[in-house]
């Protein structure tokens, strides 16, 4: 594995990202798979 915390959906009221940022893993770490991958590099989080 890449070590990459792959997010496909959040139907969450606070949202999983911000959690998972309060819980330690770095921005970088995280892929918003429900992003296309155009669309990602605009997000701050991880392309892949």
């Amino acid at each position: 594995m890449d070590g990459k915390v792959w997010i496909q959906t959040d139907g969450t009221e606070d949202g999983v990202t911000d959690e998972l940022m309060q819980a330690g893993i770095a921005k970088e770490d995280i892929v918003l798979g429900f992003h296309e991958p155009e669309i990602r590099k605009y997000t701050g989080f991880s392309v892949a």
